[in-house]
Order: structure tokens, then sequence, then C-alpha cells
């Protein structure tokens, strides 16, 4: 456990991904290998039951296997040498069968895989939740006028509930990925030394062995990777839009906005040296995860051009770093919906902040309705020129406009700012009605 493991970490998925858990799936897999061939007259089912026994019930020495780990370059041979050591304790006729027909990527490949399901199961309950605090913010605050922004500047008018509606837009398009990408991802890896399959495990083998371990079947992907940089770059894209989020609230935090705040807790977001700060630590961390996250996706995509039918090298790179990436995601959605849960909004300080600009926020809205009466190119030059003189003279563009003799005669309708929202509301229902 690092310094930091509580602030980038989930507490939850750490012992998901520990040595101990990968080594508990790659002896799964050795138990489900022998078990599988007893089922197809292989092996001699009292042997396969010695086996699958001493994988539930190792005997390992974690020292000796990672010392041993830097001679073999995977953790699969010296685990195989120690497991066949204790079943050949039990039964020497056994330990004839610990392994048979299988290879190392075969070992460490699948473990990977259940554990990257074991994560994905973990990954979908709580973006779930998630999603559902996302829907209870926007629903809340479907009509709560606030200032939109681009380029950091005011533009016009929307409502908190739609920026909330767009978050869970894009949290819901990559819960659609995960579940999309499963069917590819979620394989078995049981090919043998160079991808052709052997004797030993035929499609019967292959077939009893996917269904044990609840994986579907495939061919050898041995130096075929696409599906571990589909998966590594769908949680790249989650992470990125949990960092969107964080993005957002970290901006409407500073001082001079105040809209949004992370919630209050006993130490949080202070600073060693004013009392008065109250930092956005979550959206900081969240943040500081989102931005790590694209540089390891980067490092699985540069690992897929493998050579022949086994890699030296790039096959490698790809262990430490998914594993890097599935506790960096679970961090950022741990967070994140500590963050949802906990946001404190303030209604009447985006009001207050639609009025910082003298009127200039409905500049669109009044150039559209006189666009109607003077053309769209006349009626902006109208507007733009209006808008120069508030600025210059310091008056609300509004009384500005009063003064110009323009053909309109609902000017306090153009400045409310529930008149200036569009479609919002109907677009925060569409995506409401698919929660």
């Amino acid at each position: 456990m690092s310094l930091y493991s509580g602030l980038f970490y989930s507490s939850e998925v750490e012992p998901m991904v520990s040595a101990e858990a990968m080594l508990g799936r790659m002896l799964a897999f050795e138990g489900a290998l022998a078990q599988a061939q007893a089922g197809c007259g292989l092996v001699p089912e009292p042997m396969a039951q010695i086996i699958a026994d001493c994988c539930a019930h190792p005997l390992l020495d974690l020292s000796k296997l990672q010392a041993e780990v830097a001679l073999g370059g995977n953790a699969a041979i010296p685990l195989v040498k120690q497991l066949t050591a204790q079943v050949r304790g039990q039964s020497e006729e056994a330990a004839r069968y610990v392994h048979l027909g299988a290879t190392s990527q075969d070992v460490v490949d699948t473990a990977t895989i259940l554990t990257i399901k074991a994560f994905s199961d973990w990954l979908n309950n709580r973006l779930a939740a998630v999603e559902e605090q996302l829907t209870r913010l926007t629903r809340t605050y479907r009509t709560t006028v606030m200032p939109g922004r681009t380029l950091l500047q005011q533009a016009k008018p929307i409502t908190f509930g739609l920026k909330t509606a767009g978050w869970l837009d894009a949290l819901r398009r990559s819960r659609q990925r995960l579940a999309e990408g499963q069917k590819r991802v979620l394989v078995l890896q049981l090919a043998g030394a160079v991808g052709s399959r052997n004797a030993s495990i035929p499609a019967g083998v292959h077939r009893a062995m996917a269904t044990r371990l609840g994986l579907s079947e495939s061919v050898s992907w041995h130096t075929q990777r696409d599906n571990l940089a589909e998966f590594g770059a769908t949680l790249g894209i989650l992470t990125g839009s949990f960092g969107k989020i964080a993005r957002d609230i970290a901006l409407l935090m500073q001082t001079e906005v105040a809209e949004v705040f992370e919630g209050k807790a006993e130490g949080k977001g202070g600073s060693s040296t004013m009392p008065h700060k109250r930092n956005p630590v979550t959206c900081t961390a969240i943040l500081a995860n989102a931005n790590r996250v694209p540089q390891l996706v980067a490092t699985l995509l540069a690992a897929m051009p493998q050579e022949h039918e086994r890699s030296a090298g790039l096959w490698h790179s790809e262990w430490d770093v998914l594993t890097e990436i599935m506790q960096l995601t679970a961090g950022v959605v741990d967070k994140g919906l500590d963050l949802l849960t906990n946001l404190e909004v303030d209604p009447d300080r985006m009001r207050y902040n639609l009025e910082q600009t003298n009127g200039l926020i409905y500049a669109e809205t009044v150039s559209l309705a006189l666009a109607a009466h003077l053309g769209k190119a006349e009626a902006h030059a109208r507007v733009e020129e209006a808008s120069r003189v508030a600025v210059a003279e310091k008056r609300h563009l509004k009384a500005v406009l009063e003064g110009m003799n323009l053909p309109l005669t609902n000017l306090d309708a153009l400045f409310d700012p529930m008149n200036s929202l569009g479609e919002a509301l109907a677009l925060i229902d569409s995506v409401l009605a698919r929660s």
C-alpha cells in the first residue's frame, strides 16, 4: 500500500487486483483445466480432484515464488512448479497431469480476464449508483437557472439540470460500452504453446473449461490484444467523463463563482497555512487519476503489434498497466460517487451570477428575437453595438436597447432567464426518460 492509496484507489478493489488474488485465479485456471480434462476422459477423475483440491487449498511460498518470477519471466512458471510439488505430495500420478497441454500465457491471460470479470461486476454496480445520483440531481435542478459558459466566459443561461444531464448521458454511454465489450473481453485463453491447441486441450476441454470459469470460448489471442486494448480504452473514456464532472465542479467552486461545492466533512479541503480555504480535494483526486489513465491506455495500444505467436516484452508490459488502470478507474468512480452524493448546490448564487454581465448574457436571445424583424445579420450588428455601449457606459443591456427604438415589444420577457433556455428542458427530459 502506498502513502496515497486512500486518495487515488478504492479500498474495495485493491484486494481484488492484489498479487494474492491473481495467484488465486491462476490456480482456479489449473483446477478447472484438470476437471475439464477429466470430463473429457483425458485425466482420471480422482487425479483431477486431487489437483482441484490443491488449487483450492494451496500451500504457496510467496517469497520464493516472487523471487523465481524474475527467472522465469512470468508468475505461471514458479506457480505451476510449486503446485506440482504440492500435488506430488499427495499423489505421484496426479502430479503428471498438472498444467497438462497449457502454456504459461494461457494461465496468466485467463487469470487477467477473471480479474477483469470481477472488477467489471464491481464497476457496474458502482456506476449504477452514480447514475442514480445523477438522475436525482438532474430532476432536482431541472429548472434551476445558471450561467452557461463557453471558453470560460458567460454565454447564455442554462439550467444546472442540463449540465448534470450531460454528465449522466456520457456516463451512461460508458456503461453501454462496458456491457457491449464484455463478449469480446471475457474470453478464455487456452491455446497451448503456439496457439494451435493440442491433444490435451481439444474443443471439448476448451468448452468445458470456459463454462466452469464463466467465460466465452475463443481462438488464441496470445498476440492479438485488441480485447484488452478495448477494455483499457473504455476505462480511459470513463475516467475522462468523470474528469469532466470534476473539472466543472472545481471551476464552479471558485471563490468568484461559488455556485456548487463538494460536501463538507471534518478536516476536508483545508489548507496547512490558510484557515479559510475550502479546496476541491475530491475533484483534485479524480482529475489526477483521469490525467494518468490515458498514458497507461497508450501503453496497451502500443503493445498491440506483437511478434508472431508470443511476444518478447510487449505482452509483459500489459500486466501492471492493466492493474493500475483498474485501480485508478475504481478510485475515480468511488470518489465520483461520493462527490455527487454529497454535492452542495446554491441556486441563489447561480441566479445572482446571471446578472454579473449587466444583461449581456441575454444578447443572443435578443438578437434571435430581433432577427425576425430585421434579418439575422442586421439584428446581430444592432445587438453587438448595444453590447459595446453597455460595456463602455457600464449600463444594463436592456436599458441601452430601450433607447434604440427597436421593433421589440417584449424586452422584459427577453431578459427572463427561463425564456433563454431554448430546448433545454426537453433535452433534460429526454435523458431522464432513458433512465
